[in-house]
């Protein structure tokens, strides 16, 4: 397919994955050093409820996004989703393809039985918030916040 095809992430992925999140976060500390991050990486694939999906082109992995089903004792028992580092390559952007696959995780997620799907991003810049409304998220609808180590509570 000519825009590729977006699929779960395989074992295999983890160096091309990676490239994508030095796009994500070039600031980034480094990642752990191996055999660890292959380790980590491993139980990442394994982990029930969390999957992280690519979009194929060719050889390369152009755009992820990381899905986990949370589940749940509210809301009838419903789960609900987290999205996150979402990310496609800076030479493939604005050609629909973080879209597509935020939009397969998000279909995931109903899939599921999702009541709904959360996301968090740092960015203030009004194009990256239309990104997601386009993706289907609302701004609004709930409060974030966000605690790191070491905050005061």
């Amino acid at each position: 397919m000519a825009d590729g095809i977006v699929r779960a992430a395989q074992l295999g992925d983890l160096q091309a994955v990676l490239e994508l999140y030095r796009d994500l976060h070039p600031e980034d500390e480094s990642f752990p050093p191996e055999p660890g991050l292959s380790a980590l990486w491993a139980r990442m694939l394994e982990q029930p409820g969390l999957r992280v999906f690519v979009l194929e082109r060719g050889a390369a992995l152009v755009a992820s996004c990381t899905l986990v089903v949370v589940p749940n004792l509210t809301r009838g028992g419903r789960p609900y989703a987290l999205v996150e580092n979402v990310v496609t390559h800076r030479e493939h952007r604005r050609r629909g393809l973080g879209s597509r696959v935020v939009r397969h995780a998000l279909a995931e997620a109903w899939e599921a039985g999702c009541y709904k799907a959360m996301l968090l991003t740092g960015s203030r810049r009004p194009e990256v918030h239309r990104f997601y409304e386009t993706c289907g998220f609302r701004a609004g609808d709930k409060t974030g916040f966000v605690a790191r180590p070491g905050a005061a509570g």
